[in-house]
Formats: structure tokens, sequence, C-alpha cells
């Protein structure tokens, strides 16, 4: 039977209907072979639920959480306030908001000093970035991790030379 790893990243998310963005995030750290898990946590509607996840979240092993919402998006900062781990914040493109997702990067971004939030662009690239940088991060201390994390970014340039060349063959 094979041992299940520990999640260090924890994606968590305000609303089950963030999860077609999230799952971005989610891709890219199952890519880089990153244990994560996904939780479901409201800053307004689970007020309890969400205190008590970022005030354990240290000590279950986490080592970075990246955050997803839509509309107010307060989530990211309420567990910012809560955990000394590194929040990274995705605003989520909410179809309930006529802002098309503004409102919910300037309630992610708009962090009080002392509230540190990280904060990616609206939607799935953002969410993509947000496990990329999560990736990085763990990147620091493991050493395999960074070759990883080098190999993804030279496939990305040799991508763009074959983008070019199939360009100037056309």
């Amino acid at each position: 039977m094979k041992e299940k790893k520990e999640p260090l990243v924890s994606i968590v998310m305000g609303s089950d209907s963030d999860l077609p963005v999230m799952e971005e995030a989610a891709s890219i750290l199952t890519e880089f072979q990153i244990p994560h898990e996904l939780f479901l946590t409201s800053a307004h509607r689970s007020p309890e639920r969400t205190s008590l996840f970022a005030n354990q979240a240290a000590g279950r092993g986490f080592k970075v959480i990246i955050v997803g919402a839509g509309m107010a998006a307060h989530l990211a900062g309420v567990i910012a306030s809560q955990t000394p781990l590194p929040v990274i914040g995705v605003p989520v493109d909410s179809s309930a908001s006529p802002l098309h997702g503004l409102d919910a990067l300037l309630s992610t971004v708009q962090m009080p000093g002392g509230i540190p939030v990280a904060t990616m662009a609206i939607g799935k690239a953002g969410a993509k970035n947000a496990a990329l940088l999560a990736v990085r991060i763990l990147a620091l201390e493991n050493e395999g991790l960074r070759g990883k994390l080098a190999e993804y970014i030279r496939e990305m340039a040799d991508n763009i030379e074959k983008k070019q060349q199939k360009l100037q063959a056309d």
C-alpha cells in the first residue's frame, strides 16, 4: 500500500463555485508532485470554521496556503490574519458579480499593513501563478523541487522557440 504524504499546500475556496478556477492551482501542484488538499470555507458564512482552519494550518504541516474567493473576497485576509504561513490570494471572477472579478481583486490586494497576502491575477491564470509561487517557496528548501522548477521554466522557453519556428515555417 502506497503511503499518503501529508499535504504541504492547502487550496482554500470560499465557495464550491470557485473550484473550476482553483483546479488550475491543483493541477500545477499535482504536476510538481506536491501533496495538497482542497478545503472549502467562507469568511462570511462559516467564520468559525475559517478561524479554526487558519489557526491550525501551521500545526497540520502546511507550508503555504492558496486562497481563492470572489466578490467581497475577504477570505485570504482573514486567514492571513490568523496564521504565520504565507498566504497567496486568487481573486475569482464570480458569475454573480457585475464587476467581473475586480471587486475580488481589490478585496484581496488591499490588506492593511501587517496582514500580507500575495495577490495574483484574476481567474485561472492567477490560480496557476499562485501554485507556481507556492512551488518557488517550497523549492527554497528542496533541491529536487528546484530542479523540477528549472525544467518547467526551460520547457516554457522551448515551447516559445518551437512556436516561433512554426510561425516562420508557415
